[in-house]
């Protein structure tokens, strides 16, 4: 958390705001939250004030903010509980970690507050290089090993399907390796391996391709769905960047609903231990074959 909607929820509300902007100053007040970074905090702050902003982008999890060099982003990973809040001038947050102030063309002077109560978050200042699979496209060097995620119009449904089929794990295994497909979380493998009627601990190799097929579509459904309801919110620790929650909580049927009724066949949803988290399904509609 948050995972591919959190991020580009937040992504999609920046991008009015900061393309075109240029930054009048920073303020560091946490350094933890430049652990990506190069550099010390003064280097952080001697790189970007003054610097144009372009759109901001994503990959999975991952967001940036081209500078107008044309060579360099701003990285931003919102880790367990990071939030990127859009506000005037005179107001304050608790628990921010970086603040960085905006002069817009259209929305006049603006602070950008990282706020970060864990502080698994960060910000840092890369360099773009040409994606491996598009050269006119750029990406932060620290993100280039990242796969592109499902809503991307380049992601390539044969070559994962096949990349899947050769790997030698279990499916929700798969589905969280960033390197394969990003941008999914904990949250919505679970949902979907419920909307595909899969066990989480399916061996890849016994996935028939049209389950694959039929897996990667819910993943889409689900990914597409949370998007639209402004992601997932259980507290207040992934917010908007007007500081508003998602909604799509009332819309899980697997994840954090152990105990209730399964909403396709009535048997209780389980959760079991997995990779120091949990793992939400059905063991009456998800069985493993």
């Amino acid at each position: 958390m948050p995972e591919l909607p959190e991020v580009e929820v937040v992504r999609a509300g920046l991008e009015p705001a900061v393309t075109g902007a240029t930054v009048a100053s920073v303020q560091v007040y946490d350094e933890r939250s430049l652990r990506r970074h190069p550099g010390p905090s003064e280097d952080f702050i001697d790189r970007l004030i003054d610097r144009g902003m372009l759109a901001p982008e994503r990959r999975g999890k991952f967001m940036w903010i081209p500078l107008d060099s044309g060579t360099e982003a701003l990285v931003l990973h919102l880790g367990m509980s990071g939030q990127v809040l859009l506000r005037d001038r005179d107001t304050d947050d608790l628990r921010t970690r970086i603040r960085i102030e905006l002069d817009s063309p259209h929305h006049g002077p603006l602070r950008l507050n990282f706020v970060d109560q864990r502080i698994f978050g960060s910000m840092a200042i890369d360099t773009l290089v040409p994606t491996r699979d598009a050269a006119l496209q750029l990406i932060p060097i620290a993100v280039a090993h990242i796969a592109r995620d499902p809503l991307d119009d380049r992601f390539d449904d044969a070559a994962f399907l096949s990349r899947l089929a050769k790997k030698n794990t279990t499916i929700k295994r798969a589905l969280l390796d960033q390197t394969l497909i990003s941008g999914i979380g904990n949250i919505y493998a679970d949902e979907a391996l419920w909307a595909a009627k899969i066990h989480y601990d399916q061996p890849t190799g016994a996935l028939s391709r049209p389950r694959a097929k039929l897996l990667l579509a819910e993943v889409r459904a689900v990914l597409t769905k949370a998007l639209a309801e402004g992601g997932t919110s259980f507290d207040a620790q992934y917010l908007n960047v007007n500081g508003q929650s998602g909604y799509f909580a009332h819309s899980l049927n697997a994840y954090g609903q152990q105990g209730e009724p399964c909403p396709r066949c009535g048997r209780p949803i389980v959760r079991e231990s997995f990779m120091n988290r949990g793992s939400h399904f059905c063991p009456w509609c998800q069985r493993v074959r």
